[in-house]
């Protein structure tokens, strides 16, 4: 099954790795130890919680008027 990893730096160091699929989150000190971590947490959320059915990712942009 491949899913979506998205990754931003965390201000306080290191990363943040998403899942948008699941929803689950966690993070690292590199790019790879996040990513590791998000795989390791995705797994354990899906063997909680099985997905039925396979469903594609979609990603966009929006703006946002700065206040």
């Amino acid at each position: 099954m491949t899913l979506t990893a998205i990754l931003t730096p965390d201000l306080d160091g290191g990363f943040v790795a998403l899942n948008p699929e699941t929803g689950t989150t966690t993070q690292g000190d590199t790019l790879q130890e996040a990513l590791l971590n998000l795989k390791e947490a995705t797994e354990l959320y899906l063997e909680e919680f099985p997905q039925k059915t396979s469903f594609p990712s979609l990603m966009t942009t929006f703006e946002i008027a700065h206040a």
